[in-house]
Parts: C-alpha cells; sequence; structure tokens
C-alpha cells in the first residue's frame, strides 16, 4: 500500500455540516446538496470572512476549483475547497447573486489560484468580483463583446470592434525619465512556449521584473462541446484532447469517476486494474515527453534526451495502441468500465509490458546521465525558478509542480480511486523548490508507475478467466436527478485534473466545469520568475510541463 500521509500535518477538524455551520454560520443563508462535500450558501459581500475561516480554523488550505454558472434567476460562483493534507475533506461554499446584480466579494486575498478563475468566470459567465486585483477577460480579448456562456449570450453577433476601442501602439505611456524598463513579447508560438501562450514579460536590463501570461489563444470549448453531449456515449472521446501529451487515459479517468459517482455506478475489480495499468502507461507517455522536451528549453538545441524520450514513448505507444486501438486519443475508458479486455494472446501482450518495465529501468540511468547530472542542466535549474511551499498552496498547484515543492499531495493516494490502495508504491517528493526538484519528481515518478504496471501485470497474469468482467452493467440512458451536482478529481499527468457536473433531468450535463492543472500551475510562474534572467524565465515555464490544451479549455 502507498506510503501515508504524515500525521503531523493532518488537519483533525471535524468537517460534518453541523460543524461547519457553527463556524461560519453567520454568513449561511442555506444548506447545499453536493454528492460529495458539504454544502453552503453564503452572502456574497462574505467571501473572505467564509474562506478565511475555514482555511485557518478548519484546515481547508485548498482552493481547488472556481465554477461559475448562470440560472434563470440568479448567477453562483461555487468555490471548491479541500485539505493538502486529507484530500477526503471537502466543502463547497455556494455564492449566489441575483441578475440584477451580479456581483460578489472576490476571494483572491485569501487564495491566490482565485485570480485566475475569477477572471475565466467574469470572462465567460459574466459575474462581477469586487475587490479583485486585476479583474479583465482571461481567455477572449478584453475588446470582445458578451459573454459566451450567458443564457442571452448571441452566438451570431459580430464581434466587428471599432478601432478606437484598441490601444493605440504609439501612443505615449507614462514611463519616467530614469525607466529602463521595457516590455518583451515571448510568444505565442510553438513549441518555446509548450503550446500557443503568449507571455509580455517587463524587463530590467535582462532580469524579469513582471510578466503576464496571455492566455486565449487555442480555447478548445471542450467544456461547452461536453454539455452537448450525452453522460452514456458522446463525452468520454473528449478528455484525451484536453492534454495531448499522452495523458489521455487519466483524463477519461477523471470523466468517469465523476460521472459514475453521480450515477451511482460500482466498477468491476478487474476493470478496475486494467484501467490503473494502462493510466500508469498513460503517465509515463507524459512524463517521458515533458523531460525529453525540457531538455529543448534547457539546453537550446536538438539533444539526445529528446530523441531517448521519443524512443522509450514509442515502446509506450505500442503497447497503447495494442490496448486501446489508438496511439494517442485513447477511448477506452467506458463508464463503469473500459471498453475490451486486454489483447490476446494475453501472454505476448504481459511479456512486451515486463520488456517495457525492464528496459526503463536501464534507460533512466541513461537519463539521469544525460540530465540530471549534466553541468549544464545543473546551472540552468538548480536554484532557480524556486516556488516556496506556502506560495505554491496558496496558487492551488498540484502534481510534480506542488511536490517538486516538498507537498506530499497525491490524489491516487490522498483519495484511493481504481487499485492505487492495493499496491506498494512511494509519493515521490523534493525539497528543492526549483526547477531541477521538478525534473527530479518526474523521472523518479516513471520508475513509481513502472512498479505499478509490473504488479498490475503480476495480478492479471493470475485473474481468474471467469472472473475477468470489463464492465457493469450501466442504463443506457443516464438521467441524474435535476440539480444533481458533484465535484470529483484524480491525479492527472500534470496534477489534479477536476470536474465539476450539474444535472438538469435530461441525458446531457447542465454544467461542466473542467479544472486542469495547468491552469493553476502557470498561474504561478510570476513568482517563480521575478527578479530571474529572462532566459531562466523560460526554463521555469518548460518546468511547469504546461499544456495549453487544459488551459484553454
Amino acid at each position: 500500500m502507498a506510503d501515508a500521509s504524515p500525521a503531523l500535518d493532518r488537519r483533525t477538524a471535524d468537517t460534518s455540516h453541523e460543524a461547519l455551520e457553527s463556524l461560519i454560520g453567520e454568513f449561511v443563508l442555506k444548506r447545499d446538496d453536493h454528492l460529495n462535500a458539504p454544502g453552503f450558501e453564503i452572502r456574497p459581500d462574505a467571501v473572505q470572512d467564509v474562506l478565511s475561516t475555514l482555511e485557518s480554523e478548519a484546515g481547508f488550505d485548498h482552493l481547488s476549483c472556481v465554477t461559475a454558472q448562470e440560472y434563470e434567476d440568479r448567477y453562483e460562483s461555487i468555490y471548491h475547497l479541500t485539505s493538502y493534507d486529507d484530500r477526503t475533506r471537502e466543502v463547497s461554499i455556494v455564492v449566489p447573486t441575483p441578475k440584477d446584480l451580479s456581483t460578489s466579494q472576490t476571494a483572491e486575498p485569501v487564495f491566490r489560484t482565485a485570480d485566475w478563475h475569477e477572471r475565466e468566470a467574469y470572462d465567460l459567465v459574466g459575474i462581477e468580483y469586487e475587490g479583485h486585483p486585476d479583474l479583465r477577460r482571461i481567455l477572449l480579448p478584453e475588446t470582445w463583446q458578451g459573454h459566451p456562456l450567458s443564457l442571452d449570450y448571441d452566438q451570431d453577433r459580430p464581434q466587428i470592434v471599432p478601432y478606437t476601442e484598441n490601444r493605440n501602439p504609439i501612443e505615449a505611456d507614462s514611463k519616467g525619465e530614469n525607466d529602463e524598463t521595457m516590455l518583451i513579447n515571448v510568444g505565442p508560438h510553438h513549441p518555446a512556449t509548450h503550446g500557443v501562450l503568449h507571455v509580455e514579460a517587463t524587463l530590467s536590463g535582462e532580469q524579469v521584473v513582471d510578466l503576464d501570461p496571455d492566455l486565449g489563444y487555442i480555447h478548445r470549448c471542450e467544456e461547452q462541446m461536453c454539455q452537448q453531449g450525452t453522460y452514456r456515449y458522446q463525452i468520454m472521446p473528449y478528455p484525451d484532447r484536453w492534454d495531448w501529451s499522452g495523458a489521455g487515459l487519466l483524463n477519461e479517468w477523471a470523466y468517469a469517476r465523476v460521472a459514475e459517482d453521480m450515477a451511482d455506478i460500482e466498477v468491476p475489480e478487474y476493470a478496475k486494474l486494467v484501467r490503473t495499468m494502462s493510466a500508469e502507461l498513460s503517465r509515463i507517455l507524459a512524463h517521458l515527453l515533458a523531460v525529453g522536451t525540457y531538455a529543448l528549453d534547457v539546453v537550446g538545441e536538438f539533444t539526445a534526451t529528446f530523441m531517448y524520450a521519443i524512443r522509450d514513448r514509442e515502446k509506450v505507444q505500442s503497447i497503447l495502441e495494442d490496448l486501446t486501438g489508438q496511439r494517442l486519443m485513447f477511448n477506452y475508458f467506458r463508464l463503469g468500465g473500459v471498453v475490451w479486455d486486454l489483447p490476446e494472446p494475453r501472454g505476448a501482450f504481459f511479456e512486451e509490458v515486463r520488456d517495457l518495465v525492464d528496459h526503463l529501468a536501464e534507460a533512466l540511468g541513461e537519463y539521469h546521465d544525460l540530465l540530471t547530472a549534466n553541468e549544464i542542466i545543473q546551472l540552468r535549474t538548480v536554484d532557480v525558478g524556486v516556488l516556496p511551499p506556502d506560495v505554491a498552496k496558496s496558487y492551488g498547484v498540484t502534481g510534480p509542480v506542488a511536490r517538486g515543492s516538498g507537498i506530499d499531495y497525491d490524489l491516487r493516494r490522498d483519495d484511493p480511486y481504481g487499485y492505487y490502495d492495493e499496491l506498494d508504491w512511494n509519493v515521490v517528493t523534493e525539497d528543492g523548490c526549483d526547477n531541477y526538484s521538478r525534473l527530479l519528481v518526474r523521472l523518479r515518478e516513471v520508475e513509481e508507475s513502472a512498479r505499478i504496471i509490473e504488479q498490475c501485470v503480476d495480478l492479471l497474469e493470475d485473474w481468474p478467466e471467469s472472473d475477468r468482467e470489463i464492465q457493469a452493467n450501466v442504463p443506457r440512458t443516464l438521467r441524474p436527478e435535476d440539480d444533481t451536482e458533484i465535484y470529483r478529481a484524480v491525479e492527472g499527468a500534470k496534477g489534479e485534473l477536476g470536474i465539476y457536473m450539474r444535472a438538469d433531468g435530461t441525458d446531457k450535463p447542465a454544467r461542466f466545469k473542467i479544472r486542469g492543472p495547468s491552469f493553476s500551475n502557470l498561474q504561478a510562474l510570476p513568482e517563480m520568475a521575478a527578479g530571474e534572467y529572462v532566459a531562466d524565465m523560460i526554463a521555469s515555464l518548460g518546468s511547469l510541463d504546461t499544456i495549453m490544451g487544459e488551459v484553454d479549455r
């Protein structure tokens, strides 16, 4: 079984409805029903009081996600809170505002991660957050007319903006006579910025004074497409496309978990084991790409490390192609299990997987020789891009980025699902808080994933043929009860990948919100890059392993 979380750091406060209401009762309008967490509706002017109380007195130090939605009679902002020390402790704080006054208090002074999440809510839904330090659009251009997820949005409205509404690039600015800073645009281009990311960097000489990641260049509209698809059949193909580094099976599991919990579907044990093995193969695909491209980011030229990573990814992709029929967009999970069993002959498949595990044990030594022992890599990464644990938590950072800052947080262990709690593996952490630590975490996680896969193969080989149930008996049409709400997450390749869903009694979700880990992780980049040289900023950006498809969802 995975290592237990440190007992000394674990909060033990009572998180029942009654205990939480005793803490924040003066601000509570009424209780709200969420399937996996206590929920409370609060006054829109009490957001900071409620969240700071829950953080300081109940240990809810992780603002995992902010969901915004519009009803016929109101707007809602939902703050999904949990704890880094105990992921099973959750609470949903619901902030309703009337349609004629869509303003509520910002949560940004309590949780820095609320900055981008509230900007997204303002951009797409139209909710305004009083006291927000920088309330402007984040995915759409500042000149965009309307809010695309509002109920009265006119999709046919032309987006033709008069020239006078755009900033004049030659207009005199307010720089002082002795101001030597300059603005430099990094991107949007690919692959040096890991996708179509535009970074507006303010430099003093070659040092970064400030930077602003500018998103929205490849907005995928994945949430809207999922809201137009049926739970049972039409949503599952989309998650593969949120992270095209190879992490598709992990993303499929995020949707499967939230939908299965909402519909009360019990996955067979055999299917859980197959999911666990395939998900870790998918994690290795993503980490190998992160490690290989990081060598390009830092060294600045085509290196043997990248070729080795592509070589080893090819081995993993061949196995996943045999299993799923696809090389990247797998579409292998189904609600209640997986689409089909392991390929025949099973013995040959198991042998191929074991060969991969044996090869990775040798290959990881090569990666350490080429990367972690490389003097250039060390000079560019050690004590560069420092992200202290308290700052990382404030931004809601998760995954290898958080574990590289010494935060012992992994949903596979802390909120168990699949077969993880039956296997022997370790959560990898490093205390350096820098680019080098994040690189080490990913390399060591490949090793742990290989351990998990090897144990899965041992169990699958001995599994009785008569008990190989790959899928539960799921109704042809799923129609959860009206106004059923749930937020669930899994440990994706980049961190906590969560989904909020609200049902309206039909076979399609009324609201489908994706919590992409890269979104919160990328928000911490200005903290990591401030005071560093511009070249170090590129190395820090690469250490985040950002995939823009799950940022511009």
